[in-house]
């Protein structure tokens, strides 16, 4: 048996139905993705198309925009406005990128068959040894971001982006470890461990993540298609629908990119919790690159439909839409727990909550990076386009 398909066995042996459930999470995550995508083109292809033949043939001849003319053209001067809070979204989406680096290539050692299901333990030492090298793209991406914002350096923010994260995991996880103790639990983490694991993040992650940094400091200002006016344009008020209100925006766009995911969640916190093998990575890949794609897709037609309102407070929604799909994990963990576990015990209840939620806020910060930087890519090339006088 060849070593990269030493697992196709368990796989051909395993059970019809699972094997059915596993392509009914790949159909449903393809059709979600379909829809989006012809959403998109709809809207790419037809109102998009429209607006720009419409918007550069009055520029070529001359004409002003009517008086009545509304639409994303008219905050052309603001839509690059720096936001509020501009250091912190620089440092979530530095440390979304690392995140989704190191998913990708923990994601691609496994198709290539270098990570065993039987070796316990192997994928959370890939995922934190690539974690820490990735520290390089997550301090880049940050100092690039900043530097586009306010048009000088910053370390305060490099050094966030270092600690920001790590420091919630290890704080949570050391908690629980305590708590372990007093128990006298054999899955406690040896104290030399976590002395390691800090060792690794103190003198080889954060160095990366300042080497990068460097890198990124360096590299000449990222420029905006369009310049920013000096005075800000005011914001229309909203609608009076709350369909249009931030908070159930927000739950509706977490909905749509968890609906491409949470099929093959089932298997996924089975191989967690109930010590099941998870061997079928082709699956996980498909389903991961499609939650990806979905929360571009979403996050590019909110900010599409915000701009249209001549609201062009984008930035965080950009982020915060798509990384509202955290919520939807958090709240499928309990249903989780109360129809495929036995926890009655508060401690194994408070262990099984923190560390869902661990995984919930890292893949919150991970959709919401995909989603910000998709968005603010889509922007740049439609404002590109555009003739302004």
């Amino acid at each position: 048996v060849a070593w990269t398909s030493r697992w196709d066995h368990y796989l051909r042996s395993s059970d019809a139905s699972v094997s059915n459930i596993h392509w009914f999470a790949i159909v449903n995550s393809l059709l979600i993705v379909l829809m989006l995508s012809l959403l998109i083109a709809m809207i790419l292809l037809r109102a998009l198309h429209r607006d720009l033949t419409r918007y550069n043939l009055a520029a070529l001849e001359g004409d002003d925009l009517p008086l009545d003319e509304t639409g994303w053209k008219v905050v052309h001067g603001d839509v690059f406005r720096r936001p509020s809070g501009a250091t912190a979204l620089a440092v979530y989406v530095g440390t979304g990128t690392q995140l989704l680096g190191m998913a990708s290539v923990t994601l691609l050692f496994a198709l290539l068959g270098f990570l065993s299901p039987a070796q316990r333990g192997g994928l959370m030492t890939a995922l934190l040894l690539l974690y820490i090298c990735m520290g390089f793209l997550g301090g880049f991406t940050t100092a690039r971001m900043y530097k586009m914002f306010f048009a000088c350096r910053s370390w305060l923010a490099i050094l966030w982006t270092g600690l920001w994260l790590p420091g919630k995991v290890f704080v949570v996880f050391f908690g629980l470890n305590l708590m372990l103790w007093h128990k006298g639990a054999s899955s406690a983490v040896p104290f030399e461990t976590l002395l390691s694991l800090v060792g690794l993040w103190f003198f080889v992650s954060i160095p990366l993540v300042f080497i990068g940094a460097v890198t990124g400091y360096r590299l000449e200002r990222a420029t905006h298609p369009k310049p920013v006016n000096e005075i800000p344009r005011g914001v229309p008020p909203r609608p009076g629908s709350c369909l249009v209100e931030p908070f159930v925006v927000y739950l509706g766009a977490g909905a749509v990119s968890f609906g491409a995911a949470y099929v093959e969640l089932y298997f996924i916190l089975s191989s967690l919790w109930l010590n099941r093998f998870y061997y079928v990575f082709g699956f996980f890949a498909v389903v991961f690159v499609t939650l990806c794609i979905s929360c571009a897709e979403v996050s590019v037609v909110l900010a599409y439909l915000q701009l249209c309102r001549e609201d062009y407070h984008w930035w965080w929604r950009a982020f915060l839409s798509p990384a509202s799909t955290g919520l939807y994990l958090l709240g499928y963990s309990a249903y989780y727990l109360i129809t495929s576990l036995n926890m009655h015990s508060v401690p194994s209840l408070v262990l099984y909550f923190s560390y869902m939620s661990i995984l919930s806020y890292l893949l919150a910060v991970l959709c919401g990076t995909v989603g910000f930087l998709s968005t603010w890519t889509f922007l740049r090339i439609i404002y590109e386009n555009l003739r302004v006088d």
